[in-house]
């Protein structure tokens, strides 16, 4: 009897439990994210985006890939490492609140669909969340990329003091960090500046030229904006003789940092489950 039940105590618990390479079993999805949530210290986002954009919550997760988009190829590279839960900062299906409707039809999508539930992938947006980690996660990153650690003013990530210089050379200390990059500008080459801010991702021009009324900001570093706002604000100001200026580096390489970051930090919270970064990159190349 006793063997018996030594044998239907092993056969439930491999029933029952899926198991990592450290043996570990392995924590459904919606449960990792929940926890995932509460280590960033935030209050619960009304409305947020950050919910499971597709796959099944119920998901065991054997590995997490972080990711700026998941584009087609970072969901291959995660297949690759038996990663099945991707965490993106951005939508999935090409719109802010990832709203599908009009892509019913579509082949990309029904393609991309497809290949995320054959591989049993739970995608999950982390962009309001991660944002409110202390500090934010997405600045975080960038701090590091840029190497900037020592210019942050009043422990702020998004204000910068450096020793004076022109604006050529803060777009050739830009370039160095970006070497395949294509910088959208507006400002005088030979602007002195010593005041910069950043405004990574999509916060709009509003967000834009409120930063530059102020008086001790020279130039704002942004990653994108449509071009009849920000673009043509600066172009007058510039015209009017005010020493401002306007970078636009573009929406990934001014975030996609963050995903690094945010690996790491899932790695050290998350010490069982394997976690890696994969680089999307530009979604263009300049001609």
């Amino acid at each position: 009897m006793k063997a018996l039940s030594i044998l239907f105590l092993s056969l439930l618990s491999t029933t029952i439990m899926e198991k990592n390479g450290s043996g570990d079993m392995h924590i459904s999805a919606e449960k990792l994210i929940q926890e995932i949530i509460e280590k960033t210290g935030s209050d619960p986002v009304p409305n947020t985006v950050d919910i499971i954009k597709e796959g099944d919550p119920k998901t065991p997760i054997t590995g997490i890939v972080t990711c700026m988009f998941a584009t087609m190829e970072v969901l291959k590279r995660a297949v690759d490492l038996n990663s099945n839960l991707i965490i993106t900062h951005e939508p999935l299906y090409y719109n802010h609140l990832d709203q599908t409707e009009q892509f019913e039809q579509d082949p990309v999508f029904l393609a991309k669909k497809k290949y995320i539930n054959d591989h049993n992938l739970v995608v999950w947006r982390f962009h309001d969340y991660i944002h409110r980690i202390q500090p934010d996660g997405i600045f975080s990153g960038m701090v590091e990329k840029l190497g900037w650690k020592d210019y942050v003013v009043e422990n702020d990530l998004s204000k910068y003091s450096f020793p004076e210089m022109s604006l050529s050379e803060l777009l050739s200390n830009l370039k160095e960090t970006f070497p395949e990059n294509a910088f959208y500008v507006v400002g005088e080459p030979t602007m002195r500046l010593s005041n910069v801010r950043l405004a990574p991702g999509a916060p709009g021009s509003i967000t834009h030229i409120n930063l530059l009324r102020k008086e001790d900001v020279d130039v704002v570093i942004a990653g994108e904006v449509s071009q009849w706002e920000t673009y043509e604000y600066v172009r007058d100001a510039v015209e009017q003789g005010r020493n401002k200026a306007i970078v636009f580096i573009g929406h990934i390489s001014s975030e996609e940092s963050g995903m690094k970051y945010s690996a790491d930090w899932l790695s050290r919270i998350l010490p069982e489950t394997p976690v890696k970064f994969v680089e999307c990159g530009s979604s263009y190349w300049s001609y």
